[in-house]
């Protein structure tokens, strides 16, 4: 995206019939060439990729080479035109390079002559208003013709310019006035030619604008290594591992969260400071990045929903200005929210119902939740009112929610647990920090016995969850060794079947050696009695030959052996996906391949039809295999990787590009041939002007592939030719 600059006004201006500026033209050559490169990028080095919708950007994308290299031939810079900019600029410069030598030349001839040095004050000539003038003593004036600039600050000297070069001073500035309406004519020229296109150009910075966005997103989904969630318009939210993208990854602690299936309603409660409110606004800023086309920070699985709006009302907005307290400044928010809402909207309360009279503020968040709640909103809320976990046990629809507190360490954990209600941990707290047991007794007797009941629930609750997740991750744990151990065992299995294959081969191998070297020698053996026994009978004959067939009968019986068919390739095996109906099996202790035909349920055994035969055998006993068409994919997938990196050739050749369309051509070469393991390789550039040459040389310094590259020797191709080694 390197070189794009907004265009917008240049453009406009020369659509007009207006003069753009040296730097507006220099700033639409470089959009429109950044436009084609990226054109070119997307469109024809797309071999092994398959990007519709940049494909279809790009497409879209005008591209003017003519306009671009014109601009260039005519801009140096931002000050500055070329001499060949036009024949007519190119012959004023030369004459005013003319003109300027002539003014020298007889300026410094008059400053050297004897007869005026005397009037001067120094022999040098200097300038004042575009102007070549002498220092002439303020008493000699009237001995030097001339035109009186300006004079020194003591007035003692005054600054002359001789008449002799005051004609040819003035054809310069007349020539000077012709190269400005010269240059005037050609920035005119092109400018509409950059107007002439102005349509075309606008609808190009509109593409890429949005591919410069595209790329944003990508970049950033990258920095916060972030998946595609899916998307669905139903109002259901699953957060897998979503990690807050504003904290730290090095801190932030993922969090688990669903919402909207059987529940439309979450109460999130728990202590201060144990990441109440960071959930919250993760539920709303995933929800908001997903629907923004972003990628999220969570883990696979992570499904948003598409809302009609997303309200909040999160923090303290108390108002000093607007006399608000904490609790007016929440209920505003709150009665616009009420009247905006619809069935698609999702709704987020941070504290609903604080600032108040506690059994006020519960009812009244009950109220809201409740009026919320019937007409099918998605809400979540957090709260430290023990009222609202009670309602959410007891409604249907509305689920418990809590972040988890460590009270022996007395910190939180920020992990947010569904279906558990939160503690406000209040007496353990401070039974920890050192108040007397007394006290805290005493706070206890203050409370409705009801109250204390079912917080007493709660601990007994959260202590029966603890336990059952310690013992399911001491089962997964298990159960990850258990099928190590498995796969270890038949990873042993398959190697012993292939050194026992191995060995059988080699035996057979030499059993044929000493089979055929038996043979030759009872060949020569034959050869030798027939040549000195003509005289043998005919069933002597016969036995000769009798001997001979069995001899080749042996060697046939060894050459084909039992032994020598292929054992099943270690990659056809799969022991990731559990045992189905229809799989294809291996029964190892009858080394016979078979299927299984009956319902795999919870038993040991499952039935196994293996050829004509049914039989039960055990699960442990079976390996389940990889279809045909699984190994047939993965077989033509190698074949195709092979092809392709067999086929790179050991040269390219960059003649007859321009310098950036041979630096894309050699940089994907590159990659090719580093893929394909070539240690050297040569790169064709010829000698010409020697600047594909110095580019390729400098584009080479820094490639990540390159360890060093030289010119070519004479035999190699001399200066033409830069040959390369790969790291």
């Amino acid at each position: 995206m390197g070189g794009i600059s907004d265009i917008k006004e240049y453009v406009k201006r020369g659509a007009v019939g207006g003069i753009i500026s040296l730097c507006g033209l220099l700033n639409c050559a470089d959009t429109l060439r950044a436009a084609r490169l990226l054109k070119n990028y997307v469109l024809l080095n797309n071999e092994d990729r398959d990007y519709e919708l940049l494909e279809e950007l790009c497409e879209n994308i005008h591209t003017n080479k003519d306009i671009e290299e014109r601009i260039y031939s005519v801009i140096i810079s931002e000050e500055e035109i070329a001499d060949d900019a036009s024949s007519e600029l190119k012959r004023i410069r030369r004459e005013i390079q003319i003109k300027n030598n002539s003014i020298k030349n007889k300026i410094n001839s008059i400053v050297s002559s004897s007869s005026m040095q005397k009037y001067l004050q120094e022999a040098i000539v200097t300038m004042r208003n575009d102007r070549y003038v002498i220092p002439v003593r303020k008493e000699y004036r009237s001995m030097v013709k001339g035109i009186i600039h300006d004079q020194s600050a003591t007035g003692s000297t005054l600054f002359i310019e001789p008449m002799a070069v005051v004609e040819m001073t003035n054809d310069i500035a007349n020539l000077k006035i012709e190269e400005k309406k010269e240059i005037e004519r050609i920035l005119l020229e092109l400018s509409m030619m950059v107007g002439d296109t102005s349509e075309e150009m606008l609808n190009n910075q509109e593409i890429l604008k949005e591919l410069d966005f595209i790329f944003a997103k990508g970049k950033y989904a990258i920095s916060i290594n972030g998946i595609e969630p899916k998307v669905n318009d139903r109002g259901y939210i699953r957060i897998k591992k979503g990690r807050h993208p504003l904290i730290d990854p090095e801190l932030v602690v993922p969090i688990d969260a669903v919402l909207g299936d059987e529940y439309t309603t979450l109460i999130i409660t728990g202590p201060n400071t144990g990441g109440k409110t960071v959930s919250l606004k993760t539920l709303g800023l995933f929800t908001l990045m997903g629907m923004a086309g972003l990628h999220l920070p969570a883990e696979y699985g992570t499904e948003i929903s598409v809302f009609s709006a997303v309200y909040a009302d999160i923090g303290d907005e108390q108002s000093i200005e607007q006399s608000l307290s904490t609790f007016s400044s929440h209920m505003t928010n709150i009665v616009k929210i009420m009247k905006e809402v619809d069935e698609r909207s999702f709704v987020l309360f941070d504290e609903l119902g604080a600032g108040t009279d506690p059994t006020e503020g519960a009812a009244l968040a009950i109220a809201i939740l409740d009026t919320l709640h019937e007409r099918k909103i998605l809400t979540a809320a957090t709260t430290h009112y023990s009222e609202l976990k009670l309602y959410a046990l007891t409604t249907e629809g509305v689920i418990n929610g809590s972040v988890e507190f460590d009270v022996e360490t007395l910190s939180p954990t920020y992990k947010l647990l569904i279906g558990v209600p939160g503690k406000s941990n209040a007496f353990e707290i401070s039974r920890k920090l050192g108040l007397q047991q007394e006290t805290i007794e005493k706070a206890k007797q203050n409370i409705e016995t009801d109250k204390i009941e079912f917080e007493d629930a709660l601990k007994q609750i959260e202590e029966n969850r603890i336990y059952i997740e310690e013992k399911k991750q001491e089962i997964n744990r298990l159960e990850s060794e258990s099928r190590k151990k498995h796969s270890d065992f038949l990873s042993k299995e398959r190697s012993s079947l292939e050194k026992s294959e191995k060995l059988i081969d080699e035996a057979n191998y030499e059993a044929r050696k000493i089979v055929e070297n038996a043979k030759k020698e009872a060949s020569e053996i034959i050869k030798e009695l027939r040549k000195l026994n003509l005289e043998m009978d005919k069933d002597k004959n016969r036995r000769v030959n009798e001997l001979r067939q069995s001899l080749s009968d042996k060697t046939k019986e060894l050459s084909e052996n039992i032994y020598t068919d292929q054992i099943e390739e270690e990659d056809t095996y799969d022991t990731e996906s559990p045992l189905k109906t229809g799989d294809t099996v291996i029964v190892r202790s009858l080394n016979q391949k078979g299927a299984i035909i009956s319902d795999v349920d919870d038993s040991q055994t499952v039935m196994v039809q293996i050829g004509l035969i049914k039989t039960k055998v055990k699960k442990s006993d079976l390996v389940k295999i990889k279809s045909d068409e699984e190994v047939k994919q993965k077989n033509s997938t190698s074949r195709m990787v092979k092809l392709r990196t067999s086929s790179i050739s050991p040269k390219i050749d960059l003649r007859g590009y321009n310098l950036d369309e041979a630096l894309l051509e050699l940089d994907k070469y590159l990659d090719d041939a580093f893929m394909s393991n070539l240690n050297e390789v040569q790169v064709i550039h010829g000698k010409g002007t020697g600047v594909l040459r110095e580019g390729v040389t400098q584009f080479l310094k820094g490639h990540k592939h390159v360890k060093e590259s030289r010119l070519g020797t004479f035999n190699e191709g001399g200066d033409g030719v830069t040959i390369v080694k790969f790291k």
